[in-house]
């Protein structure tokens, strides 16, 4: 777990990924034949075969904020969210705000209950409410931080019985588990694959877009997290997947419809290999799928999900056994999928 650990806790929010680039350039450089980023920063691992092309993308960003406002006389920050934030789960979290004099702790801060107005109590959180305490003066801060600072969450990588709980598991989960089974797939393989950690992808799947019309793939594979609802007052219907029970092979999400036949390869091979698996509909969200599919005249494309609790929080959620399957599944679809039938 200490490659995930790595990569949980790095910094990283969308446009300011250099950390977790460099983390997968080391864990990857000694595994691939070629490894280049490309102007927007995607890391693109790529090795060798004799085809089909295969794009596996997981994205690098975490959702988080820059700084838009110092105020002068007090010291406190006003913050820009990027990417999609719930305002109630950050009150009274630590920040780490990355200015140009080093990285420093910032509190997020907002009016204590006790001095609430009768309506205030009543409504919910929303952004604007929140500021950031960095301890300072409005001269220091205005002198040690400015506008366009990338300010992180922040949070310890833990293992909590058979699950393991972090920031960023969105989507440094699916990092560490195209790493790995790039770092497992056997020497003799026919894929020719590209192992893609993309960037922006909670801006936009910006990152996958371009670096599929570079690839220009057969097949594409995004690997991401999934929403697990099991949790006490949701409905068996809502739940999405849940803990312990296997990888997801996503059918449909807002971003992307799968190609059926790599969902039908997908079903099969984790029955033939033994691997627990739950079939997958998110009816809000999307992945790196949804910018890889049109790319050029179009790609196959399959997401494979591992099950998470408590997305864009702190504490992200994730069972040991099903992120062990994703990566199962990956390295045997890599080995096998010049197999599979793309004809629809």
């Amino acid at each position: 777990m200490e490659l995930l650990k790595r990569l949980s806790e790095a910094p990283g929010i969308p446009g300011r990924e250099e950390a977790i680039r460099a983390i997968v350039r080391e864990a990857l450089s000694a595994h691939v034949d070629e490894i280049n980023v490309d102007r927007l920063g995607n890391v693109i691992a790529h090795k060798r075969g004799a085809g089909p092309k295969v794009v596996v993308a997981g994205h690098m960003d975490e959702i988080g904020f820059l700084v838009s406002h110092v105020d002068e006389e007090t010291g406190f920050l006003r913050i820009e969210p990027v990417g999609g934030f719930d305002a109630r789960t950050l009150i009274a979290h630590r920040v780490t705000v990355h200015a140009k004099g080093g990285a420093m702790c910032g509190l997020i801060g907002t009016k204590p209950v006790h001095v609430l107005t009768e309506e205030e109590r009543k409504k919910v959180p929303e952004m604007k409410d929140l500021f950031v305490d960095v301890g300072l003066s409005g001269k220091e801060a205005t002198e040690q931080v400015r506008v366009g600072d990338p300010v992180t969450l922040v949070q310890t990588f833990d293992e909590v019985g058979n699950l393991v709980t972090g920031k960023a598991l969105d989507d440094r989960l699916g990092v560490y588990v195209g790493i790995e089974a790039v770092r497992r797939l056997a020497k003799e393989h026919q894929a020719d694959v590209y192992f893609v950690a993309t960037v922006q992808e909670e801006v936009g799947l910006r990152g996958a877009r371009t670096s599929a019309f570079a690839v220009a793939p057969d097949i594409g594979v995004a690997l991401d997290v999934t929403l697990a609802c099991d949790i006490p007052g949701v409905a068996a219907h809502e739940q999405i997947t849940r803990l312990g029970k296997g990888v997801a092979i996503k059918v449909k999400d807002s971003a992307s419809i799968s190609h059926p036949g790599l969902v039908q390869f997908l079903v099969s091979l984790a029955e033939e290999r033994k691997i627990q698996y739950q079939l997958e509909i998110l009816p809000r969200g999307g992945t790196d799928a949804g910018a890889i599919q049109p790319a050029r005249e179009g790609v196959a494309v399959v997401t494979i999900s591992v099950p998470t609790r408590y997305v864009h929080t702190v504490v992200e959620t994730a069972h040991k056994a099903d992120i062990e399957g994703a990566i199962n599944l990956l390295v045997a679809f890599l080995e096998t999928c010049h197999q599979a039938d793309l004809r629809l």
